[in-house]
């Protein structure tokens, strides 16, 4: 996961890209949880989904920040 330090270190379409690989990510973890079943698979898919959305708004407002300036 990034901190708020690398993420100013990232140019605006790195933070685009980065946004976009997230996104992605989520889409197959959530693809992942709907063909798995168990509980055990269900936590590590929540967990990841929840680690994921965090990484993407740190993102989205870093990027929401620029753009505002």
């Amino acid at each position: 996961m990034s901190d708020d330090r690398s993420l100013s270190a990232l140019s605006l379409p790195e933070l685009e890209d980065r946004i976009a690989i997230v996104r992605d990510n989520i889409r197959q973890l959530v693809e992942q949880a709907a063909a798995y079943s168990g509980a055990a698979d269900e936590e590590r898919n929540a967990d990841r989904i929840a680690q994921q959305s965090d990484e993407l708004e740190k993102l989205t407002k870093e990027r929401d920040a620029r753009l505002a300036k």
